[in-house]
């Protein structure tokens, strides 16, 4: 895809691999922020979480850190419209981003939404990456790839994660990922939140983003 190759792995991210995997000790909500800048200033890195609407952002970030109901999940898409801030160890941030692709909303809305995720990818120095997250049953989208597009021109690491990896049979799912790693030139990891499936190749290479990035 255009634009997909000057797009990054972290540095020392291994396809599958599960060695050091990241322990989440703690971790907080910091606070909910609809403009720039109102976020955070200080030094911790940023790993940013993205997706459509109704891809299980809120699920897996639950997962992720062990707690059912740390980030709010919604029956109703879209609802995520500001850069929710959670402090993970009190060494760095997980960073869920507003859900795009949603209809049921205004293009004027669409629009802030897209102007804010754009705004902070290109003009934070402590994002360290981001981790799209893509449905394991959808084909690839406009604004998938336009995501990928503003990860292309902010030279951002991005880690690929198929979501609801329980929803297909193992060869669905082998096959779902080949199409997606060959698309865009990238590894995936597949990840249930049900099951826990990819939990901790995903933490291993969250650690390996966090330790890449220097606190400047």
């Amino acid at each position: 895809m255009s634009g997909a190759g000057v797009i990054s792995s972290p540095p020392a991210y291994t396809k599958r691999r599960q060695a050091n995997v990241l322990k989440i000790d703690q971790c907080e909500f910091v606070g909910s922020f609809f403009q720039l800048d109102q976020l955070p200033r200080d030094r911790r890195p940023q790993v940013a979480f993205a997706g459509r609407s109704n891809v299980g952002k809120s699920t897996l970030l639950n997962r992720l850190v062990g707690r059912r109901n740390l980030a709010k999940v919604s029956n109703t898409p879209g609802k995520t419209r500001s850069l929710n801030f959670f402090v993970v160890n009190n060494r760095f941030y997980f960073v869920d981003l507003p859900g795009y692709g949603y209809a049921r909303v205004s293009k004027s809305e669409r629009a802030g939404w897209g102007k804010l995720i754009e705004g902070y990818l290109r003009g934070s120095e402590q994002l360290a990456g981001l981790v799209l997250l893509l449905d394991c049953r959808r084909e690839l989208t406009d604004d998938d790839r336009r995501m990928l597009g503003r990860l292309a021109e902010s030279r951002l690491p991005a880690l690929v994660v198929v979501t609801k990896a329980d929803k297909l049979n193992r060869d669905q799912l082998q096959r779902k990922l080949r199409r997606v790693e060959n698309e865009l030139n990238l590894p995936a990891i597949a990840f249930s939140s049900l099951s826990g499936i990819g939990k901790n190749e995903l933490l291993a290479a969250i650690g390996e983003l966090v330790a890449a990035k220097p606190q400047i």
